[in-house]
């Protein structure tokens, strides 16, 4: 059947996407879970690849990021590359990294494991509300529970947070990013 192999990953460990045309799908599909039955091949849902991408700090767009932050804001400033010319953008992107924003995205890890947030929770920092949880969720490679959330940009690693989860407060960190494979050597595989 026709497809498209792309080695692309949105979970932090080597993979691939694959693209035919819908008429082939069901028969891909079972084509690729016969061929890995033996070798332990497991479907994965959606929560599955969300685990994986908190664990591995990559952004999911309409929460994490979205029109009303800049990249240098969201912690994507690397992808940034304004030395390449002219583009629709560039002044403001300009602009933007001169004059850095008061917020930034952060990975918090909860102290309890067992407490998830599932986003829009209130962040405290010294008995302030500072911000929002955008998402989150448990990371099982890591056994922690994972929340970003937009902090004042002064925050450093280890900073103490608490989180509004359904009327209760729980304690967590600033932590540093990625929690899993912090030098890509897996997706580099």
């Amino acid at each position: 059947m026709p497809c498209l192999a792309l080695r692309v990953t949105y979970v932090g460990e080597l993979g691939w996407e694959l693209y035919c045309p819908s008429e082939f799908g069901l028969r891909l599909w079972d084509t690729i879970r016969e061929a890995g039955h033996d070798s332990g091949l497991t479907p994965g849902g959606y929560r599955a690849v969300d685990s994986l991408r908190l664990e591995k700090g990559y952004r999911v767009w309409g929460a994490d990021i979205t029109p009303d932050v800049d990249p240098y804001q969201s912690g994507l400033g690397f992808c940034v590359k304004l030395e390449k010319g002219e583009f629709v953008g560039r002044s403001a992107l300009l602009k933007k990294r001169e004059s850095p924003a008061e917020t930034k995205l952060a990975c918090l890890v909860l102290d309890d494991p067992r407490s998830l947030v599932l986003g829009s929770e209130p962040v405290r920092i010294e008995g302030n509300v500072v911000g929002r949880v955008t998402s989150g969720g448990y990371g099982y490679s890591v056994g922690q529970s994972i929340a970003y959330a937009y902090v004042p940009a002064s925050c450093q690693v280890d900073t103490a947070v608490v989180v509004d989860i359904f009327g209760r407060w729980f304690g967590g960190r600033v932590a540093k990013e990625p929690l899993y494979d912090p030098t890509a050597s897996r997706v580099r595989a």
